[in-house]
């Protein structure tokens, strides 16, 4: 199971939102500003600043004005316990019931803090242990180990090369639908034909056939390439 952190008083839905903002924002151990949370979160920077003050205080971040807050090893558990929560029930949500990849994100935001870790794994298990969410990221184990490998996006490829799409973001879900139209989705693979200038858009090979995107939407698909 994963480590346990610190016993405390049960945490809030919206402080392990903080959590898991924090670790999304500086997940090999960055900090993070209160203007990125607050961005992220929709919300003022002074109920930020607030929130973290409390998060300090209970030990799950170490958090200095103007410097930035980073998370403590309490904080990290937390927050992966959460993601692992996060990802599981989306994985769950499209294998077992069938749910279309662009509704799982906010159908899990909404469980994710009341599902029981017991919950999770058994979901987990039923599943047989998945890896990688819908979207291709990855969920983090019962103990806490989670794959933080740095992918480049299409966008970054050169004209030329070849990649397999291991993860897109799920923020948007007419996003997500307009990838399934093009056959944007984890474990395709595309080669980069050419790059208009001017930062125009970019021409794909995938599946046999050649599709133009943007420079934003490319920036939001992370791919391995090919060795």
């Amino acid at each position: 199971m994963m480590t346990a952190a610190p016993s405390h008083p049960a945490l809030t839905a919206s402080a392990e939102d903080y959590l898991k903002t924090i670790y999304s924002l500086g997940p090999t151990g960055a900090a993070a500003t209160t203007v990125e949370i607050a961005g992220r979160l929709g919300l003022a920077p002074a109920s930020v600043t607030a929130m973290l003050s409390r998060l300090a205080e209970r030990g799950l971040v170490n958090y200095e004005r103007y410097r930035g807050v980073t998370l403590t090893d309490a904080g990290r558990i937390t927050a992966l316990r959460t993601i692992r929560r996060h990802r599981v029930l989306e994985a769950f949500l499209t294998r077992a019931l069938g749910y279309p990849w662009d509704e799982v994100h906010d159908e899990a935001e909404r469980l994710e803090h009341a599902a029981s870790d017991k919950l999770i794994d058994r979901m987990a298990e039923i599943l047989d242990e998945p890896t990688v969410d819908p979207h291709g990221a990855p969920i983090p184990t019962r103990d806490g180990a989670v794959d933080e490998t740095v992918y480049r996006t299409l966008g970054e490829l050169t004209s030329g090369e070849r990649a397999r799409v291991e993860r897109v973001s799920d923020k948007s879900p007419e996003m997500l639908r307009y990838l399934d139209e093009l056959a944007l989705r984890p474990g395709a693979e595309v080669m980069v034909i050419s790059h208009a200038p001017f930062d125009g858009p970019i021409a794909i090979e995938i599946e046999g056939a050649v599709r133009s995107i943007g420079r934003l939407l490319a920036a939001q698909v992370l791919v391995a390439t090919e060795r």
